[in-house]
């Protein structure tokens, strides 16, 4: 063999260790290739493109690429439409928009999960009650939140806290103005087991709440007075006449309390039924001439004495009726209550 030819044969050796190798590093500098490969070989099932699609996405993911993990995967949803997994893949969508910042966006993407996809399975959890449960965070709309709190409370009763979204949805349609629908909700929310201890984050007392509600909706509402000045003239003159007869009459009929200060209106013992006359008879009560300088255009308070040699003072409490559901009483005035003592 010539020498000619033993050198030809050197740099075509060298020139295919050089190829292959050239070709290997690429594909090490691109993992995702034969993914990418396999994704397109039309024999593939659905399960084995779900763990594919989710190895590219975590590839993107641990690179903190968003931007092209969101191109793959609407791009991929787009050009298959059938593929049962979607809902699962736009839902990481909206979630990269989410952890981004875009709210207006992850939205979107949870709204037309629910709208347009059916619903799946992922590790037990179902993808729609995901996307209700982040756009009840996010969504600002008080129709499209009664929307949610419904769709999950018809829909997946045995997924959520049926209590609390019953009470969540009853405040929604408060905010719409629906009052009926309001008030059904809070009854609802009432004939749950677990209402009179269940504690919801950011709705304190809410049995107290809803209780309230019902109960004036549900009574004869004739002890209001349309204003704060014939409230306090006509209290001041029954206890000036004696009349307890009329100062019982008086007080509200629902939910009136008694209590110390220090003590919570939702206490067991700060509901109490009692005749004023039990306390008032023989004995001579007196009243500020005005109502206390902390009395402001919704509340207001009438220090009075005379009531017991244990507490002598007691500040009667007034105020406004918020019930909007009945226009006849709201805005007008009730005597609520009973402070013993003196102002902490």
């Amino acid at each position: 063999m010539s020498n000619v030819t033993k050198l030809s044969r050197f740099f075509l050796c060298v020139y295919i260790f050089c190829f292959f190798s050239c070709s290997h590093r690429a594909q090490e500098a691109n993992p995702q290739h034969d993914l990418f490969n396999l994704l397109e070989d039309p024999a593939i099932s659905s399960e084995s493109k779900f763990s594919i699609i989710n190895q590219i996405a975590s590839h993107y993911k641990n690179q903190n690429n968003s931007t092209d993990l969101i191109l793959f995967l609407t791009d991929y949803v787009e050009k298959h439409p059938s593929d049962p997994y979607n809902a699962y893949w736009l839902l990481l969508t909206a979630h990269i928009y989410l952890e981004n910042g875009a709210e207006n966006v992850a939205e979107y993407y949870f709204d037309r999960i629910i709208q347009n996809y059916e619903d799946l399975l992922i590790k037990g959890k179902s993808v729609h009650v995901v996307c209700l449960e982040n756009l009840l965070k996010i969504s600002t709309s008080a129709e499209h939140r009664s929307g949610y709190f419904n769709r999950l409370i018809s829909q997946y009763p045995k997924d959520v806290n049926i209590t609390e979204l019953y009470m969540r949805l009853a405040m929604e349609y408060e905010a719409l103005g629906d009052w009926e629908q309001a008030l059904k909700t809070y009854s609802s929310f009432l004939d749950q087991p677990d209402a009179t201890t269940i504690q919801i984050p950011g709705i304190p007392e809410a049995y107290s709440k809803a209780k309230k509600l019902i109960d004036l909706n549900n009574s004869a509402k004739d002890w209001t007075f349309d204003s704060l000045e014939a409230l306090a003239k006509a209290v001041k003159d029954a206890i000036s006449r004696n009349n307890f007869t009329a100062l019982d009459r008086y007080r509200s009929k629902v939910n009136f309390f008694a209590m110390s200060w220090k003590q919570d209106e939702t206490d067991d013992n700060s509901q109490k039924s009692f005749s004023m006359g039990d306390y008032g008879r023989g004995n001579r009560i007196r009243f500020s001439a005005e109502l206390d300088e902390s009395s402001n255009p919704n509340e207001a308070y009438l220090r009075t004495t005379g009531w017991s040699r244990y507490i002598s003072v007691w500040y009667l409490y007034f105020r406004k009726v918020n019930f909007p559901l009945d226009p006849e009483i709201h805005g007008r005035w009730e005597w609520a209550g009973i402070y013993f003592g003196e102002k902490l």
